[in-house]
Order: structure tokens, then C-alpha cells, then sequence
């Protein structure tokens, strides 16, 4: 069900599967904290600071990005957002992030609901 994404291959999903048990029985934001998708904000009081992903399950994160790398050319839903982020002038790690945590919510919904890859 998983590997029906394309761009996501045998190894990722194994390694979703084993890493991520609670995978399809949490909220999107939950999904993306437990990931270390989450941007989390370093502000004080005036000061606005940057946000930051950090914690979270780092093999997950590891093994998501090289899977990105290949969905953005393999994936047109993948490809089409990340394009549209750089195009906003958002930086190419940056784009590759939230198209990971995009991925992790897509995901994760597949699993909750039981169903395969669809392009719409």
C-alpha cells in the first residue's frame, strides 16, 4: 500500500513500517512532530525567530529525504509542489521539507483509510 507511491520504494516503506508503528492512528501534526517534520518557533518576546525542524524519529527523516529526492521526479503531485514552492522563492531544502512532511501526511492518511496511491 505503501510502495504504491511513486517515489517510494520497498526499503522506505519497510522502514516506515518498522520505525513507525503509530503510522495511520495519528493526527497530521502528531505524524509530523514524531517525524521531525514540525517547524517549531525560537521567538521572544519582540524577536521573531527562525523556525526550525529538530527531534523527532531521525531515521525516518534520513531515509524520507532520499525518497523525496527521487519522488520529485518521479511523482507529479511531488514535482508539482515543490516547484510551486521554489517558484515562491522558498529555498530548495526548504521546499524538500514540507514536501517530506506533505508526503508523511499523505501517508498516513493511505494507511488510515486503507487505500492505494491516487494522482487526484
Amino acid at each position: 500500500m505503501v510502495s504504491s507511491v511513486p517515489g517510494i520504494g520497498d526499503g522506505v516503506a519497510y522502514t516506515l513500517l518498522g520505525e513507525l508503528p503509530e503510522l495511520g492512528r495519528l493526527t497530521n501534526r502528531q505524524i509530523a512532530a514524531l517525524c521531525g517534520l514540525a517547524s517549531y518557533n525560537r521567538d521572544s518576546g519582540n524577536i521573531r525567530g527562525k523556525r526550525r525542524i529538530r527531534g523527532g524519529r531521525a531515521p525516518i527523516r534520513t531515509v524520507l529525504y532520499m525518497a523525496m529526492l527521487s519522488a520529485i521526479q518521479h511523482n507529479p503531485v511531488m514535482r508539482h509542489f515543490y516547484r510551486h514552492l521554489v517558484a515562491q522563492g522558498k529555498h530548495k531544502k526548504v521546499a524538500i521539507t514540507a514536501c517530506m512532511r506533505k508526503m508523511m501526511t499523505i501517508l498516513n492518511a493511505m494507511v488510515r483509510n486503507n487505500q492505494e496511491w491516487q494522482m487526484n
